[in-house]
């Protein structure tokens, strides 16, 4: 028995369950889009597969809509894949463990996936069904989004007539995104050197944050474990002489770190001072996320068995510079907009750190709805890096979708929305990206809107998607097709 059958609307979470069991990380999308291409197959449905792997499918007007303008509804593939440290699952074969909790699909140890597998989930439905009016339908469902969107920048339109656009990847229901901001990822690779030398090895990791999408919960104040870090390793440093031999932390770019691991090296002398300073500069720092990032934990551990043993360490000038950019590079919120309030303008968010051969890598998400600062912030990026001998690469890079004062969509589907609801909804923007704004530059005059239903905890393994907000949605979505 299916884990979501019975649950409203059928069809909907049908397709849901059935895109959990295919594996869908991103760069990793051979199997959800050859299973997107079956389903055109199955149903005749006009369907085009690029070498990316993006997937468009058409479906023609119902009967008495062939005049009408046709809607593009648009939504990505792929999934963050996060996970629970003790829970086992291989994202690139192994299915989600669905799991339903009052009102809210969540899934065991992971990830839901439900950014963006609802948009997929409500287009198969769509395009599935043999009694719900509407007018052309043109399914663009694409790849990569989640590392910089790269499946909309490389994808071919050409076969496109629409010029209406539904991107169903938000979380908030009644909420209508009409701009958003503009970013980039930033590799950040620093040269190493390490030296051999005899100490007590202790491994040190923090855990336990509350992560999340670093544009949707930049500004709610959560740590990032990357940045904890580097805290705690400075304040370690003015306390006692050790040697850092490995640092990691972080999985995705656009994902708050969850999570950081780092080994270091002490003299036998020194162990018991390590295990004090640890715990109580964890719990300093700790305290002053207790409000926003309550869970935080600090353990220290020792990891040789036969007191000092030879290890490779790195070279004390290379450990005081991992430690410098740890505690100086720009990190979260840099600017909040002048324009909208309480819209951050522009952020970026240390996502990944480790140490790779003989060189630190850090990477990071960039966004700003204001393209200079952007590009100021990845030239602070490459200013700090450079002056310690390292390279930044900018990659994934992707416009701001800018505000359509004149969009005859919006005012349709607030006119819509007013008569199911009695009210109108809320109209704003956005700082997380959205592929709206490379989809606008490769189709011009395209109106879009930005919608979905309400999720939470998004690209953290506490996701959850509503069934009640799920059916409204689709009720509303299908009213928006049917309206002449």
């Amino acid at each position: 028995m299916r884990v979501l059958e019975g649950l409203e609307p059928k069809e909907v979470f049908y397709y849901f369950e059935e895109i959990s069991n295919v594996p869908r990380p991103s760069y990793k999308e051979d199997k959800i889009s050859a299973y997107l291409v079956e389903f055109a197959k199955k149903h005749n449905l006009e369907y085009h597969q690029d070498e990316l792997k993006n997937v468009i499918i058409i479906k023609e007007a119902t009967e008495g809509y062939e005049n009408e303008e046709g809607y593009i509804i648009q939504g990505h593939m792929d999934m963050v894949c996060e996970k629970e440290p003790d829970y086992e699952i291989d994202f690139e074969n192994d299915p989600l463990s669905l799991m339903v909790n009052g009102d809210f699909i969540e899934a065991k140890g992971t990830t839901l996936g439900g950014d963006d597998g609802i948009a997929v989930a409500y287009a198969l439905a769509l395009l599935a069904s043999k009694d719900i009016p509407h007018p052309r339908l043109e399914v663009v469902i694409t790849v990569s989004e989640e590392v910089g969107m790269e499946g909309a920048a490389g994808i071919d339109l050409s076969m496109i007539k629409s010029r209406r656009l539904l991107n169903i990847d938000s979380e908030d229901e009644g909420i209508f995104l009409t701009s958003c901001a503009g970013g980039s990822s930033a590799k950040c690779s620093v040269p190493l050197v390490f030296e051999q030398r005899k100490g007590v090895r202790y491994s040190i990791k923090v855990d336990g944050f509350m992560g999340g999408h670093s544009g949707t919960e930049i500004d709610k104040c959560r740590a990032n474990a990357n940045i904890f870090m580097g805290r705690l390793l400075h304040g370690i440093s003015r306390e006692l002489n050790f040697g850092l031999s490995d640092i990691h932390g972080g999985s995705k770019e656009n994902a708050i770190p969850r999570e950081c691991q780092a080994e270091v090296i002490v003299k036998e002398k020194d162990e018991e001072k390590l295990v004090a300073t640890v715990k109580e500069l964890g719990a300093v720092i700790a305290k002053e996320f207790a409000t926003a990032d309550p869970s935080i934990k600090v353990t220290v551990t020792k990891e040789s068995v036969n007191g000092e043993e030879a290890t490779y360490m790195l070279a004390k000038e290379s450990e005081e510079m991992i430690i410098l950019l740890l505690n100086t590079l720009p990190s979260g919120i840099q600017a909040m907009s002048a324009n909208i309030k309480g819209l951050v303008e522009t952020s970026l968010n240390l996502g990944i750190m480790e140490i790779q051969k003989d060189r630190f890598i850090l990477r990071y998400a960039v966004r700003s709805s204001v393209e200079s600062a952007k590009t100021h912030l990845e030239e602070q990026l490459k200013m700090l890096i450079g002056f310690v001998g390292g390279t930044v690469e900018i990659t994934g890079d992707y416009p701001a979708w800018e505000y359509n004062p004149d969009s005859k969509m919006r005012e349709n589907m607030i006119a819509v929305y007013k008569e199911m609801y009695g009210k109108e909804p809320i109209v704003e923007a956005i700082h997380a990206g959205l592929e709206c704004g490379i989809l606008s530059n490769k189709l011009p005059g395209l109106d879009c809107i930005s919608m979905g239903p309400d999720m939470t905890d998004i690209h953290t393994t506490n996701e959850k998607l509503s069934i009640s907000s799920t059916k409204r949605v689709w009720e509303y979505l299908c009213k928006v097709l049917a309206h002449k």
